[in-house]
């Protein structure tokens, strides 16, 4: 059964019976995903971006990430009239009651965090907004410039103060780039507010869309900062993570059979893995910290070492090539898997392009097969994916599992080495493979925190 919104509290008792129109700003990842949901629970959404190829595209219910669980969403609500929508962002905001804001930050040439999107954003919605109207934003933004960025811009480009003539509230999503529109659903949310009547619209609207209640606070930075460390917690955990499972692979340790025995102990044990999400949000932390001299040097620590994810990978490649008495160079090398969420078609992993073009350098051939994104771009505008899980591993001297979709779960071994040339490996990035019957096979066997090969 669809949440309802309340819309007694955000326009004004004499207004119940009308709808909410909201507006999301920037038809990225998690804006569509807000859209989405705010849809699904009866609101009117406009979407607006800048790129009218993009407008275009969702307008006819096409999306490029998370299709399975977006399209029908998408075309549901555009054809009961819901959800539309445009590259006019004066027209829409004029006419909404709720603005969402989903411009994230960006990192400079000179490597330093830019808020300048986010802050053109703040203006053009200020020059155009209705008084009364809620803004909320989901950005991760640095504790430092939340007033400044947030507050103040919409005051200056409105000529409305925020809980009087207009509201703002701060709910930020970490990892935006990774989240589905089920995780989105799921995700306790922080609002904040610099006033209670703000706090109290915004708890509406994010409460209807979401499943769990959401935590509120009239602390901005408090706010600010909640964010920043949820992504520092979750960052710094991966690359202890992969030093562990480096220490495994050595010592003839498996990783996954540890984090089973510690499951009952530990309450979050990651996987290890050559992907790190929120190196930006780590980068504004570090920038903020240095401005205020603190050395956060275990934050430092964690940023460096993700950058060594791939060159692992790499290596882990090579080994198993050398021990089928093979080099990396002229080898033949089938990828599985590019999707960076599991049974899904979704955008690459952010690590696929340097891995391969890494392998490349090291002269290596290369076939791509994922079965969500079939005959789609894979890594950049040049290299397409093969058709077939067949046409992928034939004559490969190494098989990388790359994605843990289940149709490589359950990979025929006995199949795959009448096609692979043998001795062949087989990389294992996701943990799927039980290392015993890949050697069984007579494949050679790496995997990141797998130190139970015999070969």
């Amino acid at each position: 059964m669809p949440l309802t919104a309340n819309s007694g509290n955000l326009k004004g008792d004499d207004s119940k019976s009308e709808k909410i129109t909201v507006s999301v700003v920037e038809c990225n990842r998690i804006g569509i995903l807000h859209a989405c949901l705010l849809a699904e629970a009866e609101f009117k959404v406009t979407c607006i971006d800048s790129d009218r190829t993009v407008v275009e595209r969702l307008s006819h219910g096409r999306v490029q990430f998370l299709k399975q669980e977006i399209e029908p969403i998408l075309r549901k609500n555009l054809e009961n009239g819901r959800m539309q929508f445009t590259c006019n962002l004066e027209d829409a905001v004029s006419q909404s009651n709720v603005i969402f804001v989903t411009t994230q930050t960006t990192v400079n040439e000179r490597g330093k965090i830019d808020y300048s999107n986010i802050e053109k954003t703040l203006k053009r919605i200020g020059s155009h907004m209705q008084k009364n109207a809620l803004v909320i934003v989901t950005s991760i933004i640095g504790v430092s410039v939340t007033e400044s960025l947030l507050k103040e811009t919409l005051e200056s480009a409105s000529g409305f103060r925020v809980g009087v003539d207009c509201y703002l509230a701060y709910s930020p999503v970490p990892f935006p780039e990774e989240q589905t529109l089920g995780s989105l659903a799921k995700c306790r949310r922080i609002v904040a507010a610099y006033d209670t009547t703000s706090l109290e619209k915004a708890l509406k609207v994010i409460g209807a869309i979401i499943k769990e209640r959401p935590v509120a606070t009239l602390n901005f930075k408090a706010a600010a900062s909640a964010a920043l460390f949820s992504v520092v917690y979750r960052n710094v955990g991966f690359a202890l993570t992969n030093e562990l499972a480096r220490f495994c692979e050595k010592t003839g340790v498996d990783y996954l059979t540890v984090q089973d025995l510690l499951s009952p102990f530990v309450e979050t044990f990651h996987q290890p893995t050559l992907d790190i999400f929120g190196e930006n949000v780590l980068l504004m932390l570090l920038e903020e910290a240095e401005d205020r001299n603190v050395k956060l040097k275990v934050l430092q620590a964690s940023l460096n070492s993700s950058k060594e994810n791939v060159r692992h990978g790499v290596a882990l490649v090579q080994e198993a090539l050398k021990t089928c008495g093979k080099t990396v160079r002229r080898a033949k090398i089938a990828i599985l898997g590019a999707s960076q969420t599991r049974n899904m078609t979704d955008n690459p992993k952010s690590s696929l392009k340097n891995f391969v073009k890494t392998l490349e350098r090291k002269g290596a051939k290369l076939s791509l097969y994922d079965p969500y994104l079939y005959r789609k771009k894979a890594d950049d505008e040049r290299r397409t994916l093969e058709e077939s899980l067949m046409r992928a591993v034939e004559g490969a001297d190494c098989i990388v599992i790359f994605t843990g979709h289940d149709q490589f779960k359950r990979l025929n071994l006995e199949k795959t080495k009448l096609l692979a040339k043998m001795p062949a490996a087989i990389v294992d990035f996701e943990g799927i493979m039980d290392p015993s019957e890949v050697e069984s096979e007579g494949f050679v066997y790496r995997g990141l925190g797998r130190g139970v090969w015999k070969k």
